[in-house]
């Protein structure tokens, strides 16, 4: 059954903000040169730039848990754009690191709320037998800024200044509100099944006294970090291992994520038409076939390198949308939106996990290449065949 007119604009919007976010994520870190030059601070400094935006996003998220279910979707998501707008053009000001590192915090305080809001829309707005559509068309926006905030991003600050990107981003995140103000209807359907009670006993028992919306966190949580094992190290591997330059990287980011962009809707189609355990076990099975060919990559063909991190971005991104179905299906709507947020809160602690057992495990040899990431390879698949067998256990709650 295809969308209706204000379901594709709804859709429209969520898929801009969730580009538009993603981007503002992805901008720091091709610019990390740029800000250890300018700021004369340490690559440990500069990490704390980065890791600033997560650990706000999930105190943030923490918080969201207890009043995110409280007010009109269409009010909350006005707020949190708004916050997340001005605390971006407020990082294209800043005169010191520390302004900038005060303002990162700042931006994912809003920031880090905006997926568990985007999914918490989808899920009231889209009925389950739609939904990996759906889901498919948010994945895509998330692609889009892959492909696009890499490469923009350095050609920006390049021809310009490092402060144009979160001008244009803030930009953007501008123009959404005055669309959002306009287009965007109240959303207070879920308001009626809510409980008043809003203690922190009171609602976190909601959640994890339901053995259902455990295992949907546990699923959430495991899948981002079987990702987070791999990722970190995909660009520095393909550097000193597989022969790379620091220009061809762009390369991996623009390919991977444009191809992901088309990919994306059809393996949200399929989850509609198939089941999404179903495609989900053959997403993930494929999955490996990347993530042992590029952790175990040496000397190579930049072409054929190319080949193994696109299949990654494809299948990595693919596998992501059936389980997210599940997922956002395990909790009704009276604490979706709490559910929502301690799930983000979980991801911003697995990507944090994931990066760090990769940084300990991979290691420099006597050539200055990185040894043990066919380890990190190893791990990954071991999670994620986890996540194979605790998918088929998630039931879809009442009301989705």
């Amino acid at each position: 059954m295809p969308f209706s007119k204000n379901e594709k604009i709804i859709l429209a919007i969520l898929v801009s903000i969730n580009f538009t976010h993603i981007m503002d994520v992805m901008i720091m870190m091709p610019l990390g040169d740029v800000f250890m030059n300018l700021f004369d601070i340490t690559p440990l400094q500069f990490s704390m730039l980065v890791s600033s935006y997560a650990v706000a996003a999930f105190f943030a998220s923490l918080l969201a848990v207890l009043y995110l279910d409280v007010f009109d979707r269409r009010k909350a998501m006005l707020f949190i754009v708004t916050g997340f707008t001005v605390g971006t053009y407020l990082c294209a000001t800043a005169p010191s690191f520390l302004f900038l590192l005060i303002v990162r915090f700042a931006t994912g305080l809003f920031g880090g709320v905006i997926g568990a809001m985007v999914l918490s829309v989808v899920s009231d707005v889209f009925k389950f037998e739609r939904r990996g559509k759906a889901l498919g068309w948010l994945m895509a926006g998330f692609s889009a800024a892959a492909a696009l905030g890499v490469p923009f991003g350095l050609w920006l600050a390049e021809v310009f200044s490092w402060r144009v990107p979160f001008i244009v981003i803030g930009t953007f995140g501008l123009i959404l509100l005055v669309i959002m103000f306009f287009y965007f209807p109240v959303m207070r359907g879920h308001l009626a099944s809510v409980d008043k009670d809003r203690s922190i006993k009171k609602v976190f028992g909601l959640i994890f006294l339901d053995k259902n919306q455990v295992n949907a966190l546990i699923l959430g949580f495991i899948l981002i970090l079987g990702h987070f094992l791999i990722i970190p190290f995909i660009a520095p591997y393909m550097i000193r291992n597989v022969g790379f330059t620091q220009a061809q990287i762009t390369y991996i980011y623009l390919i991977g994520g444009l191809l992901t962009v088309f990919s994306s809707p059809l393996f949200g189609i399929w989850t509609d038409r198939h089941g999404a355990v179903k495609v989900f076990a053959i997403l993930m099975v494929l999955s490996f076939i990347p993530v042992v060919w590029i952790t175990q990559m040496g000397p190579t063909p930049v072409w054929l390198a190319l080949v193994a991190t696109s299949l990654f971005f494809v299948l990595g991104s693919g596998r992501m949308i059936p389980p997210q179905t599940l997922i956002t299906a395990a909790a009704s709507p009276r604490s979706r939106g709490s559910f929502m947020s301690i799930k983000s809160a979980l991801q911003q602690l697995s990507v944090a996990l994931g990066s760090g057992v990769s940084g300990f495990v991979v290691v420099f040899d006597e050539n200055e290449q990185l040894a043990n990431y066919e380890w990190v390879g190893y791990l990954s698949i071991a999670v994620c065949i986890v996540a194979l067998f605790l998918a088929p256990r998630i039931r879809v709650a009442e009301g989705n």
